[in-house]
């Protein structure tokens, strides 16, 4: 599959609310390993791409209830967006929770995103976190970004700084820009959890710079001039 269909299964149609969940496109040859229906699946994934969404929705429902778990989600977005059909948000949210309990870790992201705004389904924090944190485990850097936040605010959670930081280093090494920024000053101030460490927080803020904050870069000149180094341009965002 390819990463423009995960992202246009994701946020077409979607509402404003989930559509600043920006998700990474689905890991295609890890999510289907194994999977049931999959020829079904991809027969789908090949019809909504040619614009046979008729097709597709039918397609995806006939490969989710035989239990393929990117059927399951795929077919929940076109529910949701009304693509194919009629909108129906309540079976878009029962095909989603299914997805998300077989382990999908986008559904799992995208359900606690629900769960957090309260888009279609009830608003509940700690639902919300319920799946950040399924789906954080498993590697999704958004959902170890968004699962810091709540353990470093206490929003649904004993608040604790340790354990925000163990998953914002997680969400960093994953490329997350915000979390990189926060490692950093993490190192370079300590709070509590970490022995301050500038050569770190150095290193933390250049990967944030090299992807275009400005803050980091702002740091980093600072440090610079603490040394009594030159100043050297932003680097351009990575590509």
């Amino acid at each position: 599959m390819s990463p423009s269909y995960a992202m246009r299964r994701l946020l077409a149609g979607f509402a404003a609310t989930l559509v600043s969940v920006a998700c990474q496109p689905i890991p295609y040859a890890v999510a289907a390993a194994q999977a049931p229906a999959q020829a079904l699946t991809d027969r789908a994934v090949h019809d909504y791409e040619a614009g046979q969404q008729s097709q597709a929705l039918e397609e995806f429902r006939r490969a989710a209830e035989q239990g393929n778990r990117l059927a399951q989600f795929d077919y929940a977005m076109m529910l949701l967006n009304g693509e194919g059909g009629t909108p129906d948000p309540d079976g878009a949210v029962h095909w989603l929770e299914r997805a998300a309990t077989a382990g999908m870790t986008q559904a799992q992201y995208v359900y606690g995103k629900m769960f957090d705004d309260g888009y279609v389904v009830g608003k509940s924090i700690p639902q919300a976190n319920l799946w950040y944190e399924k789906a954080a485990k498993q590697g999704h850097v958004q959902a170890q970004a968004a699962i810091a936040n709540e353990y470093f605010i206490g929003r649904g959670v004993p608040k604790d700084y340790k354990a925000a930081f163990g998953w914002y280093e997680k969400a960093a090494r994953g490329g997350d820009l915000p979390s990189q920024y926060i490692v950093a000053s993490y190192y370079e101030r300590g709070y509590g959890v970490v022995t301050p460490d500038r050569d770190r927080a150095r290193l933390w803020y250049e990967k944030a710079a090299a992807q275009g904050d400005v803050a980091a870069q702002g740091k980093l000149d600072a440090m610079n001039r603490e040394r009594g180094q030159p100043i050297l341009p932003a680097p351009p965002p990575a590509r």
